[in-house]
C-alpha cells in the first residue's frame, strides 16, 4: 500500500520517484511436525508463518479439508491450527 509516486516540491522546483513496494512470499517459520495419536483421540496440529493474518489452507492428501465437527481451524497472527477430532485410521 507504500507505492506509488512521491515527490519532494521546493516550492520552485520539484522533483518525483516511484516506489514499487515487492510482496515478500509467506514462508513456514515453523513447520508442521510429524505427531501420533490414538483412535477415538484429538490432535492438534500447527505451525507457524512469517506474516500474520495470512491466509493459510488445510488440505489432506492434496484434498482441501473445511470446518466441521470433525475439523477446527484456528489462526492466531501467524500461528494456524488444525484440531482433529475422534481420530480415525483414515486420518493418518
Amino acid at each position: 500500500k507504500d507505492a506509488g509516486d512521491y515527490t519532494c516540491d521546493s516550492g520552485d522546483e520539484q522533483t518525483v520517484a516511484s516506489l514499487v513496494a515487492k510482496t515478500l512470499p509467506v514462508i513456514f517459520t515453523q513447520p508442521l511436525q510429524n505427531q501420533q495419536a490414538e483412535e477415538g483421540g484429538t490432535i492438534t496440529l500447527s505451525c507457524e508463518i512469517s506474516k500474520p493474518n495470512a491466509s493459510v489452507q488445510w488440505k489432506k492428501a492434496g484434498t482441501v479439508l473445511r470446518p466441521s465437527d470433525k475439523y477446527k481451524m484456528r489462526q492466531a497472527g501467524s500461528v494456524a491450527e488444525l484440531t482433529i477430532r475422534n481420530l480415525r485410521e483414515a486420518d493418518a
